[in-house]
């Protein structure tokens, strides 16, 4: 529990998405944006919203803390869809470092998604997406968000 205390407040962020993810493809697409987040349930929940005007969305993440197994489930919504993600991505901290694991849809193909939390400070954390088409065994990290305080 607690684990996600770190993202309360508000953020600068800059993401980098790559544009043509698992193809082989090293262009990369850099915009700004803008985070606030939230704890509840005493720091079993987290919520925030990230705001990307540039691109024309807003999304937002949910993640519960399962006391249970000791593990938090993310779940996330965007403007785009207009529905919240019913498949959540699963995992735990280690520390400074959380990694979360689940399915994705890319071009209408089920792949393995991993997340990666890394706490840099008080004032600094960095996320990272990944997608493996190959089970685990190799990782392509397609999306990053550098967080700093706002």
């Amino acid at each position: 529990m607690n684990d996600f205390d770190f993202l309360s407040g508000s953020w600068n962020v800059i993401n980098r998405r790559l544009v043509k993810p698992l193809t082989g493809s090293d262009e990369w697409d850099e915009f700004p944006g803008t985070s606030v987040g939230s704890r509840h349930f005493d720091g079993a929940a987290s919520f925030d919203e990230m705001k990307c005007p540039s691109r024309g969305f807003t999304g937002l993440t949910i993640r519960i803390f399962n006391p249970a197994t000791e593990q938090w489930s993310i779940y996330w919504a965007s403007t785009s869809r207009g529905v919240l993600d019913p498949t959540p991505m699963v995992g735990r901290f280690d520390g400074d470092r959380g990694e979360f694991y689940g399915e994705e849809q890319h071009d209408g193909t089920s792949v393995r998604c991993r997340f990666i939390w890394t706490v840099l400070g008080p004032d600094a954390c960095r996320w990272e997406q990944a997608f493996s088409a190959d089970g685990e065994q190799t990782w392509e990290t397609n999306w990053t968000m550098d967080f700093t305080r706002a």
